[in-house]
């Protein structure tokens, strides 16, 4: 449903979040694991075999993305992929001695509204277990305009 000029009153929304932990392998990107869905309004997120956002309205779509890892100080990045490639990433140093490194990115992202997704994927300079919580690894996006 449109308002005016193409801004969306009701767009497909999803925030997921990792609650089983996933071990990185060093130096590796690899998808992650987003579980268990807060919401999502379209069924347009798969938590149970791909971890990929497919939403069936086309817009423009401002996602957000974070990782934590649970014992090492690491350094590592975060990446967003779209149809299977890296579209967008962020990079960050771990925390001081004795601490762990967080990892977010937020973009903005195109999505035709019948074949385009995305996805989360990460890498860990030191491989090690992800925690798996609400508030440190998580996957969202919303769309904030559509296409018209």
């Amino acid at each position: 449903t449109t308002a005016t000029a193409g801004v969306p009153v009701n767009g497909p929304a999803f925030s997921a979040y990792q609650s089983s932990s996933q071990t990185l392998t060093s130096g590796t990107l690899t998808k992650i694991q987003f579980q268990t869905e807060e919401y999502d309004t379209d069924s347009a997120f798969d938590n149970a075999t791909n971890y990929r956002f497919t939403p069936l309205v086309a817009g423009y779509y401002v996602v957000s993305a974070a990782v934590k890892a649970d014992t090492l100080n690491t350094t590592g990045r975060i990446n967003i992929f779209k149809n299977g490639g890296s579209y967008e990433y962020g990079m960050a140093t771990g925390g001081v001695a004795g601490t762990t490194g967080t990892f977010a990115m937020t973009c903005q992202v195109f999505l035709n509204g019948s074949t385009d997704y995305i996805e989360c994927y990460a890498l860990l300079a030191n491989g090690q277990a992800l925690t798996a919580a609400a508030d440190t690894t998580y996957f969202q996006a919303a769309m904030v305009r559509s296409a018209v």
